[in-house]
């Protein structure tokens, strides 16, 4: 029977240099267990450096790191409860399934019958069952990763690691097999720590995700906090395409705000915005298209590309050239046509300047 025990994860002034460079500058956060919680950023923000700091694969400059409250700071990977499920997969070619997934419990001093039997049990969680026998080669690439995910989960960690799992596999796979990872972290209650650059393999995975840049982090919230109410426009940009947009803050009342965009004045939710100059993220699909001289935005088609179900529009404006995502495909718009653009209030943030 395999079970869990979810441990918590604490950096405490986490600070990490290779020589003269500074990966991580002063890292501190928490992780409760039995979530799974993403680092997300672009290549260099210092999201793999934590995870494998995290994994004793790298040592912190300075700093603890706490996993289920025991300091493992200065720990070995193979003295921390930990597993990691890497991006190359690391199946052991000439093995079969079962003998990859058994070869971690054996190797720690589980005996062969009672490692073999427990590796079954796990190609069966994660829906393998009866495939033992095939080597990897003989798998196709969402099949080597389940049997990567169940070599990690046999060995009972308090923490999953996973780093970039499914960067590997093609798209229609990747959206699969992110569902099974996420169905079978919310069934058996695992912690996980799970690094990715992509914006929407972390929305759709994460209880929590913690957006990195430099080496600290930028925001960290719930996947519809990070994507409807950006801290930045870093985040607004970076968790799914936004058009950011100056704006004055004319006026607050109640939840609303009133703010002028290049002369035109609209009412959208205030959150926390203040008076003053500020920034608008407008989601490409957030804003909508009509006929030359109504009330709003004016703008002028450069580009238009038919993409089946969307056209995606690149149209000038006073405040820039933006980006719009149109559903209404049987509209024809071609270059150099005039249009007054609104927003919507969905998919929109105002970023206080």
């Amino acid at each position: 029977m395999i079970t869990v025990k979810p441990g918590s994860v604490t950096f405490q002034n986490v600070r990490k240099s290779f020589g003269a460079f500074t990966a991580i500058p002063d890292l501190s956060l928490s992780i409760e267990p039995g979530t799974l919680v993403t680092l997300l950023g672009p290549s260099g923000c210092g999201k793999t450096t934590t995870l494998r700091m995290l994994a004793g694969l790298e040592h912190p400059t300075s700093g603890r790191i706490l996993i289920g409250g025991a300091d493992v700071t200065m720990l070995p990977a193979n003295e921390r409860d930990v597993s990691m499920v890497f991006q190359s997969y690391a199946l052991f070619p000439h093995m079969t399934s079962l003998d990859n997934v058994a070869y971690g419990l054996q190797s720690s001093g589980l005996g062969k019958k009672e490692a073999r039997e427990k590796a079954e049990e796990g190609l069966k969680l994660v829906g393998l069952a009866g495939m033992g026998h095939r080597l990897p080669a003989e798998l196709s690439g969402g099949q080597q990763q389940r049997v990567a995910v169940a070599r990690a989960l046999v060995l009972e960690p308090q923490v999953l690691l996973l780093d970039e799992p499914l960067s590997n596999l093609d798209a229609r796979l990747r959206r699969r097999v992110r569902t099974e990872i996420r169905e079978l972290q919310q069934r058996l209650g695992f912690t996980a720590v799970y690094v990715t650059h992509d914006q929407d393999e972390a929305l759709a995975v994460s209880d929590r995700i913690i957006v990195m840049k430099d080496g600290e982090i930028a925001q960290s919230g719930t996947p519809r906090e990070l994507y409807e109410a950006p801290a930045s426009s870093f985040i607004a940009d970076f968790m799914g395409e936004a058009n950011v947009i100056p704006c004055e803050v004319i006026g607050l009342e109640g939840t609303e705000a009133l703010i002028r965009v290049a002369g035109v004045d609209y009412r959208l939710p205030s959150r926390s915005a203040k008076l003053g100059m500020a920034k608008l993220a407008v989601r490409p699909g957030s804003i909508t298209i009509a006929a030359a001289g109504h009330e709003g935005l004016a703008g002028r088609v450069l580009h238009s590309a038919y993409l089946g179900g969307h056209v995606e529009y690149e149209i000038e404006t006073d405040v820039g050239t933006l980006f719009i995502i149109d559903h209404a495909v049987e509209r024809n718009l071609s270059p150099a046509s005039n249009v007054t653009l609104g927003f919507e209030n969905r998919g929109i943030a105002l970023i206080n300047a």
